[in-house]
């Protein structure tokens, strides 16, 4: 009897283990940070530029971060809206050779995480 209790409470640790992993997992795709100064380089930003697409970045990881708090349905219409506006936002502020950098490396990115549905 002390072993079938022992063996239903590791498998009942071990699964929950996997579901708390999975949830982190989940959550941590949706953290948009970045190294400004990796990205700045690699879009070749003037001063006025980087502070604006910090800005712009910034208010992106939030809607991403809160995006990951909600259910699919309503998480992958959030995650689609504050990717367009991410992407409007700095079509003010890079010029075409930039941009099309920053979609590139934008687009990476949600396809290594797994965003792109």
């Amino acid at each position: 009897m002390i072993l079938t209790l022992v063996a239903m409470l590791s498998m009942t640790t071990a699964f929950a283990e996997g579901e708390n992993t999975s949830a982190v997992k989940n959550v941590e795709a949706y953290k948009m940070d970045v190294n400004m100064d990796m990205l700045s380089k690699a879009l070749h930003l003037t001063i006025d530029q980087r502070a604006a697409v910090e800005n712009i970045h910034h208010v992106f990881n939030t809607e991403m971060t809160y995006a990951a708090q909600y259910g699919n349905n309503e998480r992958d219409n959030m995650v689609k809206r504050a990717i367009d506006t991410d992407v409007k936002r700095m079509r003010y502020v890079l010029n075409e050779k930039q941009m099309r950098t920053y979609l590139m490396l934008l687009n990476t990115t949600i396809n290594n995480r797994g965003l792109n549905k």
